[in-house]
C-alpha cells in the first residue's frame, strides 16, 4: 500500500466521517476536486481498504462517465486489488438505467427501481448533468463524486458539481511529479505560457511557424485512431482537421461513411449517450421523406453503447451545432452528430487518449481564468504523448 501525503489523509479521513454522518441522517453527498497528479484514484484504494476493514458488508459502485473511462477506472482499481465481492465498475448510465434493447430495434434506457450498491463512487463527476445527478440522488445511496477542479465547466449548463468541491487535492504527489505531461498541466494550469521545447519523451510544444511541425502534424494526423485526440479552439479549425483527416483515410464524399468516428453533440438519457462522446459509424443509409433526404438513419458504436436510429443531415460538416432539427421521420430515437476527428476542447471534456495534439487556440473574450483551464483541460487529456502545436 502506498503510503498517503498528509493532504490526502485528511481528505480520507473527512471522507470517512462524512460517510458515518450519512448513515445518521446527514448530507447524502460530497465533492472531491483534484489536480491532474494529485492521487485521487490513490485516495480511492485507501478509502476501499479502510471500508473492507470498517465496513466489510459495503459494496461500493464505482462509475466512469464513458465506456473507455471505465475501462481505465477498472484496470486501476483492478491493478491495485481493492475490488471486493458485490463491487462493480461500470459506466454511469450502467449503474442507473438497463436497456430495454429486447424490446425494440431502438433500444432506450430506463431508470432503474433500486441500486445493488450501499455506496456510488463518481469519477469525471465534472461532466454529469443536472438531470443525471437527480436521477442518482434519488436512489438514496450516499454518493462521493470525484474530479478535478481546474477544468472547464460542463459545455452549456450552470449545473457544475466542481464549482466548489468539499474537499480538494492540489499538492502533486510524488510519484507523479516527473511525469512530462503533469509538468506541462501544471504550467497550464498556473497561467504560465508553455514554452516551445521537449519536455519528455513525446511530449513537446513545437512552433507552429516551424515547416517541420507541418510534417509532424501530417504524421500525426496520417495515423489518426481510436487512441488520439486532435483539439482546438475555433470551429472553423475543427471543420478544416475533419475534412483533412477524412482525405488522408481515402474518403471523398462530403457525407459520412461507413467507419466514420463521429462525436454526440447533446446529451440523451433515452439513448444513454453523452455530449462529446465519440463513435464510428457501423451502418448508414439515406432516410428520405417527401422527396427529401433530411435525415441518416445510423448504425453506431460508441464505446460499447449502441445507437440505432436517425440523424440530421446538415449536422455533418456544418460550423456550429443545429438549434432546430428539420421534420422529424417516424421514430423516437435521435441523435445529433457530427464528424469526430478533430474536437474542441470543450466536447473532449470527458475524454482522454494515449496521443494528443493540441493548436493552442485562444478566443479573443476569453478571460484569463477561462484561458487557464482551457488549455489545463487539453493537457490533461493526454495519457502518454502529447503534442502542443502553438508560438
Amino acid at each position: 500500500m502506498q503510503k498517503l501525503t498528509n493532504q490526502q489523509a485528511e481528505a480520507l479521513s473527512a471522507i470517512g466521517a462524512w460517510l458515518k454522518a450519512s448513515k445518521d441522517g446527514g448530507k447524502q453527498y460530497l465533492t472531491l476536486g483534484g489536480y491532474a497528479g494529485t492521487g485521487k484514484t490513490t485516495l480511492l484504494a485507501a478509502l476501499r481498504r479502510v471500508l473492507r476493514s470498517n465496513m466489510p458488508t459495503v459494496k461500493v459502485g464505482f462509475v466512469a462517465y464513458t465506456g473507455k473511462a471505465a475501462l481505465v477506472l477498472r484496470h486501476k482499481l483492478v491493478e491495485d486489488k481493492i475490488l471486493q465481492p458485490g463491487d462493480s465498475i461500470s459506466t454511469l448510465h450502467g449503474l442507473m438505467y438497463y436497456s430495454d434493447s429486447g424490446k425494440s430495434e431502438s433500444p432506450k434506457w430506463r431508470k432503474r427501481e433500486s441500486l445493488k450498491v450501499d455506496l456510488v463512487v463518481v469519477d469525471e463527476a465534472s461532466m454529469v448533468s443536472e438531470e443525471i445527478w437527480n436521477d442518482l440522488i434519488s436512489f438514496g445511496r450516499p454518493v462521493l463524486a470525484v474530479g478535478d477542479h481546474g477544468q472547464l465547466p460542463p459545455i452549456g449548463n450552470n449545473f457544475n458539481l466542481m464549482l466548489e468541491p468539499d474537499l480538494k487535492l492540489d499538492k502533486i504527489w510524488r510519484q507523479a511529479a516527473d511525469s512530462p505531461i503533469i509538468a506541462v498541466s501544471k504550467l497550464a494550469r498556473n497561467g504560465n505560457k508553455i514554452p516551445i521545447m521537449s519536455f519528455g519523451d513525446s511530449v513537446v510544444k513545437l512552433d507552429q511557424a516551424d515547416p517541420q511541425t507541418g510534417d509532424i502534424i501530417e504524421e500525426i494526423l496520417q495515423s489518426h485512431d481510436s487512441d488520439t485526440l486532435v483539439l482546438c479552439g475555433y470551429n472553423s479549425t475543427r471543420q478544416k482537421l475533419n475534412d483533412h483527416v477524412r482525405v488522408l483515410k481515402g474518403i471523398d464524399s462530403p457525407d459520412p461513411q461507413r467507419n466514420d468516428t463521429i462525436v454526440c453533440l447533446r446529451n440523451s438519457r433515452d439513448t444513454g449517450l453523452s455530449n462529446g462522446q465519440i463513435g464510428v459509424i457501423e451502418q448508414i443509409t439515406p432516410a428520405v421523406r417527401d422527396d427529401e433526404q433530411l435525415w441518416w438513419n445510423i448504425t453506431a458504436d460508441f464505446d460499447g453503447i449502441k445507437f440505432s436510429g436517425f440523424a440530421p443531415r446538415e449536422q455533418f460538416g456544418a460550423a456550429t451545432t443545429i438549434k432546430t432539427l428539420p421534420k422529424r421521420p417516424k421514430t423516437d430515437t435521435l441523435g445529433l452528430f457530427d464528424f469526430g476527428y478533430g474536437l474542441t476542447v470543450h466536447k473532449a471534456q470527458g475524454s482522454q487518449a494515449k496521443r494528443v495534439l493540441i493548436f493552442e487556440e485562444r478566443f479573443p473574450r476569453m478571460t484569463q481564468d477561462e484561458w487557464q483551464r482551457w488549455l489545463y483541460t487539453a493537457v490533461t487529456r493526454a495519457q502518454k504523448e502529447l503534442y502542443i502545436i502553438g508560438h
